[in-house]
């Protein structure tokens, strides 16, 4: 509860205009969001959709169509409330990741009812066994009652009420000058900020687990900042993740011949996805040859 708070005092330095503060589920409790409006702030904060919240309830069934704003991101807007009371939601939905949600759920559910059908043919301290691990599974225990005799079973009404949540996140935002779209993209970036912190720990091994010294820890820390910061503007100028970018270029060689004694060193033909990203980070071509050579006594 101390982290906002201690952000927000360490941004007075920095003497910014205007902020608007993006926020994941975690950081969304009304006290948080309270302190985040102090002094004209403003944020954009991940709404859980299972809270239990009626304004939460409200939006979720709120009718209306979703509009498209980019490949696999349809928003609807919706306001719950009047005057000071109203709070202002924006639902996302990705149709592509809704099929996904979909398809592991189908998975989940084929799965579950082969381990109730296999409870049935165990003895009693087997089943027991196997009935708590069922209610306790982190995945399972979602989707399962228990009846009049405590028997488990598939909760149908759970899962129907899952259907409805695939695919969707539920944003909420302080900010009325902002627009629906604004508000599904501001909230967007907070996932490519988190995407960059994984490729500090994993991708670039942040982590300074084989120094000792202060200076060498800052400088390890140093470097990793540079390669994500070098990441980021190539991602930013090609439009391409990382990973795209680097599977492309990667396709380039440099390629030696050998041939008596003389020796030839020339790269691979520059494809068209190849050119494109070195234009965008304005690269020339590689040379064609690199080394030509002759042996001699």
């Amino acid at each position: 509860m101390t982290v906002i708070p201690e952000v927000k005092k360490d941004l007075i330095g920095w003497r910014l205009g205007r902020v608007v503060t993006v926020v994941d589920r975690g950081f969304s409790s009304g006290d948080n969001l309270r302190e985040l409006q102090k002094a004209g702030g403003h944020y954009i904060a991940g709404e859980k959709m299972t809270s239990g919240k009626q304004t939460v309830e409200d939006a979720m069934s709120r009718p209306g169509r979703f509009k498209t704003i980019r490949d696999n991101l349809e928003i609807k807007e919706i306001v719950v409330g009047d005057g000071e009371a109203r709070v202002r939601y924006v639902l996302v939905r990705n149709p592509d990741e809704a099929r996904r949600d979909a398809f592991r759920r189908e998975a989940h559910l084929k799965a579950l009812e082969a381990e109730l059908a296999r409870l049935k043919e165990l003895d009693n301290d087997a089943h027991t066994k196997a009935h708590c691990r069922l209610q306790s599974h982190p995945t399972f225990k979602r989707y399962l009652k228990s009846d009049k005799r405590g028997n488990l079973t598939v909760d149908h009404q759970a899962v129907k009420a899952m259907e409805r949540l695939d695919g969707k996140y539920l944003i909420r935002t302080s900010d009325d000058t902002l627009s629906a779209e604004d508000v599904a993209l501001g909230y967007k970036q907070l996932w490519q900020v988190e995407a960059a912190f994984r490729s500090l720990k994993q991708t670039m091994e942040l982590r300074p687990m084989y120094h000792r010294k202060n200076e060498r820890i800052r400088a390890h820390v140093l470097l990793c900042w540079l390669s994500l910061l070098l990441v980021r503007v190539a991602e930013n100028r090609t439009s391409h993740t990382w990973r795209e970018i680097r599977s492309v270029m990667n396709e380039m060689h440099l390629v030696t011949y050998k041939a008596g004694s003389g020796r030839v060193r020339q790269r691979t033909e520059v494809t068209p996805e190849q050119a494109q990203i070195l234009k965008a980070l304005g690269y020339e071509h590689p040379p064609l040859f690199s080394d030509i050579s002759t042996d001699t006594l």
